[in-house]
C-alpha cells in the first residue's frame, strides 16, 4: 500500500507545490511554470486527495500552505534538490565517459610535458578524446582560446586579459654554441655572448622578453644575424657551426650531442602556464586535464632536465 502511495507522488506535483508555496497564487505558479493554471489546480488537487490531506487553503487572498503543508514543502524541496544532484552527477559521468578537451599549445610542451598529462587523463578517463593543435607562439594560442578553438591553452606568462592562467613550470634560457667554439673565459660572460652572432627568435616572441629585457638592461645588445621562427632549425643551423642562439631549454631540445650547452651568466627562466578562458563555462572532461595539470605544476620545474 505504502509504494502505491509513493508511486502516485509525481515530481512534477512536488515542483508545482514548491511554486504556489513561493508565490501564493496558482496562476503565477501556473506562469513560472509555463503551463496553465488547470494544470496546476489539477495536479494540486490529485496530490492532496492521494495523500489525504489538504496542502493549501484556498481563499480570495490566493493560496496558503496549511500546517502540514508546510511541512511538506520541506520534503518537497528536498526531493527536488536531490533529483537535482542525481541529474547532475549523471551529467558529469556522460562527460567523462565521451567528453572532448581541445589543447592549444607550442611546440615544445607538446612534445616534452602533456604526453604524461593526457597519459594519466587516459588511464582515468579513456573515453576522453583529446584534440592537441600546435601553433607557432603565444599570440596564436590566446587567439585559439578567445576564438572558442580551444578549451585550455599552454602559453608564457603572464598572458593577455580576460585569461585565468597559474604558473605550470619553470624552464631555464639555455646558451647554444657551435661545435668549435671557444670561449675567452673558463664562463660565458654578457659581453662575450653580446659579441657572437646569434640566430634569434623574433623580438615579438613572448617567450623571449625576459632575455630581451635583462641584456638590455644590462646595456648589452645581441648581434643577431638571423631571425628565426623555428626552433628545431635553430638548433640544427647551431650544430652546423653558423651561429648561436639563447632558447628556453624545453625548445632547444633534443640537442645535438657536438652543440655546446651553456647556462646564462645570470640564470633566467621564462613562467610557462595554463590558461583557459575566465567567463568560459568549462565541461568535466575540461576539468579532469586541468586537475591533472594542476597537480602536477608544483613538481615541474626544467631548471636541469
Amino acid at each position: 500500500m505504502k509504494k502505491a502511495l509513493q508511486n502516485q507522488v509525481k515530481l512534477s506535483q512536488l515542483e508545482m507545490v514548491v511554486a504556489v508555496a513561493a508565490t501564493s497564487s496558482f496562476s503565477e505558479a501556473a506562469l513560472e511554470l509555463g503551463i496553465s493554471q488547470s494544470a496546476v489546480s489539477h495536479a494540486i488537487s490529485s496530490l492532496e486527495e492521494a495523500l489525504g490531506i489538504v496542502i493549501f487553503s484556498r481563499g480570495r487572498h490566493g493560496a496558503t500552505l496549511t500546517p502540514v503543508g508546510d511541512r511538506i514543502l520541506i520534503h518537497a524541496k528536498q526531493v527536488i534538490n536531490g533529483t537535482a544532484a542525481i541529474l547532475q552527477e549523471a551529467a558529469i559521468a556522460k562527460g567523462l565517459e565521451q567528453g572532448k578537451v581541445r589543447v592549444a599549445t607550442f611546440r615544445s610542451i607538446a612534445t616534452h610535458i602533456l604526453p604524461d598529462s593526457i597519459k594519466q587523463l587516459y588511464q582515468k578517463f579513456p573515453g576522453i578524446v583529446i584534440n592537441l593543435a600546435e601553433h607557432d607562439d603565444d599570440e596564436q594560442v590566446e587567439q585559439a582560446l578567445r576564438a572558442g578553438q580551444a578549451d585550455i591553452g599552454i602559453v608564457t606568462l603572464p598572458a593577455g586579459k580576460g585569461l585565468t592562467t597559474w604558473e605550470l613550470l619553470k624552464d631555464e634560457y639555455v646558451v647554444l654554441l657551435p661545435p668549435e667554439t671557444q670561449l675567452l673565459s673558463e664562463s660565458l660572460t654578457w659581453e662575450e655572448l653580446a659579441r657572437h652572432p646569434l640566430m634569434m627568435p623574433p623580438l615579438n616572441y613572448v617567450m623571449m622578453r625576459p632575455v630581451y629585457d635583462y641584456i638590455n638592461g644590462l646595456g648589452y645588445w645581441l648581434n643577431v644575424v638571423n631571425e628565426i621562427e623555428t626552433d628545431a632549425a635553430t638548433v640544427n643551423l647551431v650544430a652546423q657551426g653558423l651561429g648561436g642562439t639563447i632558447l628556453p631549454r624545453l625548445s632547444a631540445e633534443p640537442i645535438p650531442a657536438a652543440v655546446q650547452v651553456y647556462p646564462l651568466p645570470t640564470p633566467l627562466e621564462r613562467n610557462v602556464g595554463v590558461a583557459i578562458v575566465t567567463d568560459a563555462l568549462q565541461t568535466p572532461a575540461v576539468y579532469a586535464l586541468l586537475d591533472i595539470l594542476r597537480s602536477q605544476s608544483s613538481t615541474k620545474s626544467r631548471g636541469a632536465i
